[in-house]
This record gives C-alpha cells, structure tokens and sequence, in this order.
C-alpha cells in the first residue's frame, strides 16, 4: 500500500471534499492549482451522472474551482466505458440525462427503444413510470441492466430526493434481475479513472469523504486512501466500520504544500 510520499497520481472525490453548497472548501482551489502547476495527473470523480465534464467544469469555476472538463470523471463517462469494453458499437435504452446520453453517444453507442442491448439507469429529476415500465419490460426482454451509481438519496435545498439507486430498486423487484452498477463503492469506477490518466495502483491516491463509498472503493483498487472531515463523516461514522483509511485529514488544506519562501542574499 502506498504512502503519501509515494502518491504521483490523485483521484478526488468533489462534493464534500473539493465543495460543499456550491461554495469551494479551504484549501481546494490552491491545490487543484498545485496540482495543475507541477503537471501532477489526477482526476475530479462524482457519482452523479445528470452533467456532461463540461457542464460541471462551469459549475465548479462558479465556486471559485478552476477544474478543466478533461479532469472530470463522471459514472455516466465510467459506465459509457464500461458498455464499450464490453459491446463496442453497442445500443442502449437510458433513463438519465445530458451526462448519460452524451458519454454514450461518444462512445458509439446508438440510442434506442427497440430491443437495445443495455437498459442503463442513470440520475434524472424527471423520472417518468412510462420510462421505467418501459425499462422493466426491456429487461425482461433480454437488455442487460446497467445502473451508474448504488445511491438511494440525493440532496436538496427542500431535503432528500429518491435518486438513482431507489430506482433501480424498483426495476430490480418488478424484473427480478439485479443490475451491474459501475459507480462507487465498485472499483471499477477507479480502474477507468485510472486507466484514463495513465496511473497506476501503487502511485496513486483517492481522497473521499464518505467510508462506504469513496475508501470501501479505493481500498478494493488498492490505493492510499484519504479521508477528510469536510464532508458527512466523523470520528464515529469512521468506528462503524471494519476497515480504515490510510489517514485521515480535517480538509484538503492539509494536502496543499505551503510556497518556498524565497530568502534575499
């Protein structure tokens, strides 16, 4: 397991890590400039899959994030690579967004409601029952199931929202078939990340803020974990499980390297 000192590469979660309430937290947009300066290869990662890289890069640059969309790592960008190792030149049916269709389009794929090969269920605020009847229904056809993401609930200014993960739920009892889900906690969402940047297990760091997710998922791909206590977990949520990360921080503050300071002769 790599050390701090050995880490080349970063992988980073974003909300509760780089962001908290579209406000950038201490320390996050000195060190995605640190990082961007010293030519260090890392990748933004988020579960959501409603946004293209592009979308949220201007999302972020709004919270005072300078993030260019090649250093984004989204599910939906996760799952289109999964589908294309899987069935180059592929279809899929979509409940999702722009960040799901477009990865997917990119990726080959042909958008269809005739028996695609994939029924891929990604994060909406529309979901539709005619969508979902259909998606059970192509299911049980024969389309494999594809979800991008495990999460039951998402944020909002009124409280949670039920978000991808209740819906596959609903599709996984009406067909009796479980989905394969790509996002975290499955390794798989590290390894493309990985893959994409040129980086390597034993170089490379996952800074998280949730330990069911972001350190279950990095320890499983063989990373140094780092959790920090900008987010939803504490000293408590952190006891509730088995296993550890390899340290823990109170924010990406303590990651940023403090400039030289340059002595007159």
């Amino acid at each position: 397991m790599a050390t701090r000192d050995d880490v080349e590469c970063w992988l980073t979660d974003m909300d509760g890590v780089l962001v908290h309430e579209n406000q950038a937290l201490p320390g996050a947009p000195e060190l995605i400039q640190q990082w961007l300066d010293e030519g260090t290869e890392f990748l933004v990662l988020t579960n959501n899959s409603i946004f293209t890289p592009r979308d949220l890069s201007a999302r972020l640059r709004g919270s005072g994030l300078h993030v260019p969309e090649e250093r984004i790592w989204t599910s939906a960008l996760a799952t289109a690579d999964f589908c294309r190792s899987q069935m180059p030149g592929g279809s899929a049916f979509v409940i999702g967004e722009a960040g799901m269709t477009t990865a997917l389009h990119e990726a080959g794929f042909i958008m269809t409601e005739t028996a695609p090969d994939y029924v891929v269920v990604g994060e909406t605020r529309n979901y539709s029952f005619e969508a979902i009847t259909k998606a059970v229904r192509l299911i049980r056809d024969g389309a494999r199931f594809i979800v991008t993401n495990p999460d039951a609930t998402g944020p909002s200014a009124e409280g949670v929202l039920p978000a991808t993960g209740a819906i596959a739920a609903m599709i996984e009892k009406a067909t009796g078939k479980q989905p394969y889900v790509v996002g975290k906690p499955n390794p798989m969402m590290f390894r493309s990340a990985m893959n994409r940047i040129g980086a390597h297990s034993e170089n490379t760091g996952m800074i998280g803020d949730r330990m069911d997710t972001d350190v279950q998922a990095g320890i499983e791909a063989g990373l140094h974990t780092v959790l920090v206590l900008t987010g939803i977990s504490d000293q408590a949520e952190i006891d509730r499980y088995p296993f550890r990360p390899s340290e823990v921080i109170q924010g990406v503050h303590e990651l940023v390297r403090p400039e030289p300071i340059e002595v007159e002769l």
